[in-house]
């Protein structure tokens, strides 16, 4: 684990006891057994669907995404806003956001 994942396990606190497992080369962010983050390079990502893509792209949050054979795989995870890093209660209603996402994907 690195610093950062240590610091996401606080300012997600507020939200409950999330669990960060490494994956991939990078991490993710489980709450309930459930994802709902990725970790790549300390860089946070937050689940995105339909939904709530929106509120994301508004902002300018990039997409996730990484090379296979050359070509660009865009995923269901966009940057996390920075506003989360500055407050618990931002931490939370972001974390809140991107684990009801990651709940409607599984259905």
């Amino acid at each position: 684990m690195s610093e950062f994942t240590n610091y996401l396990e606080e300012i997600f606190e507020p939200f409950g006891a999330v669990t960060i497992k490494r994956m991939f080369g990078g991490y993710g962010v489980f709450y309930h057994n459930l994802m709902f983050g990725l970790i790549a390079d300390d860089v946070l990502y937050l689940k995105v669907d339909k939904e709530t893509d929106v509120l994301f792209a508004e902002r300018g949050l990039e997409k996730f995404e990484y090379i296979k054979n050359g070509k660009a795989m865009k995923m269901s995870y966009r940057l996390a806003p920075e506003e989360m890093y500055e407050s618990p209660a931002e931490a939370k209603k972001w974390a809140s956001c991107a684990y009801n996402a990651a709940l409607r994907s599984k259905k």
